[in-house]
């Protein structure tokens, strides 16, 4: 029997075991939070940069040195004034040969996006590995097929390339469709770049330099401000693609095209309306400065 007046000697016994668990359930809930917190910060501070194309209800995902190559290979066919299906044509071909990386390894002498063969007359070293040569080289040879625009998408690009795989084209044709909606601007506001934050400066006129020798552009830069005019709003829509997936090496953190903008450091893969009219021609690029 316990003396009157004294506790329960069970009742002592417990009472520091309940103060254990509610410190311990403290701890474990800051943990938690602290772990949730730091599980977020994890996740921001080392996802990858990636690059989203999307037409209708269809995205493909790449990297933004994939990107970057795929909307050459489209600016290149723009320039030279051939229809979609022309970069369909050509991204599929790419998307085989390399996975879109220019690549100064292949098969035999094989070498750049579409692994073109020096040996084989395609250009030399230095030439295959120079994107917007490589694709004015494919484009060269698809033109020089009669009725090519006629012809099945794999089929022309067996016939174009002569790969050892001609059955592997077709694997490729659906994504393709859909980069190439989205890069010649049939698709608006299809493109967008979640990077990481800039290395350093960028150069406008280095940019518009590169856009000049890709695709012809007209335009000027000042400061850190890039203009390019485009002839319709489906080509200003492809520039301001060209744009983003270039903004990674060229420093770029703004695009604007029409009533959107592309805002490398808010939400950089939704293009944000400014309320300007929705039918401009003018593209307007920003580099990093110090």
């Amino acid at each position: 029997m316990t003396p009157a007046g004294q506790d329960d000697p069970a009742a002592e016994a417990r009472r520091p075991r309940r103060r254990s668990f509610l410190t311990l359930a403290a701890v474990t809930a800051v943990a938690v939070l602290v772990g949730a917190i730091g599980a977020r910060w994890v996740i921001e501070e080392f996802r990858s940069p990636t690059c989203e194309l999307t037409a209708g209800d269809s995205t493909e995902r790449l990297t933004p040195e994939q990107a970057a190559n795929a909307a050459t290979i489209s600016m290149v066919s723009i320039e030279r004034g051939l229809p979609p299906k022309a970069a369909t044509i050509a991204l599929a071909t790419a998307i085989q040969e390399s996975k879109l990386r220019n690549l100064n390894y292949g098969d035999a002498d094989s070498l750049g996006l579409f692994q073109q063969r020096p040996s084989q007359g395609w250009g030399s070293p230095e030439e295959v590995t120079d994107p917007v040569y490589a694709a004015n080289a494919f484009f060269d040879a698809l033109e020089a097929v009669p009725d090519w625009s006629e012809w099945v998408v794999t089929e022309i690009a067996q016939e174009v390339q002569r790969s050892g795989y001609p059955d592997a084209y077709a694997d490729h044709e659906g994504e393709a469709r859909v980069m190439a909606s989205a890069l010649v601007g049939q698709t608006h506001a299809g493109v967008a770049c979640r990077l990481d934050e800039p290395s350093g400066s960028g150069s406008a006129q280095d940019v518009l330099d590169k856009a000049g020798r890709t695709f012809g552009a007209q335009g000027t830069a000042e400061g850190a401000e890039v203009r390019i005019e485009a002839s319709g709003a489906d080509q200003a829509w492809a520039v301001a693609s060209w744009a983003v997936t270039h903004a990674e090496v060229e420093q770029i953190v703004r695009v604007e095209v029409a009533d959107r903008v592309w805002d490398r450091h808010a939400d950089p893969l939704t293009w944000q309306a400014t309320g300007a009219a929705p039918d401009g021609t003018t593209v307007t690029l920003t580099v990093a400065t110090g």
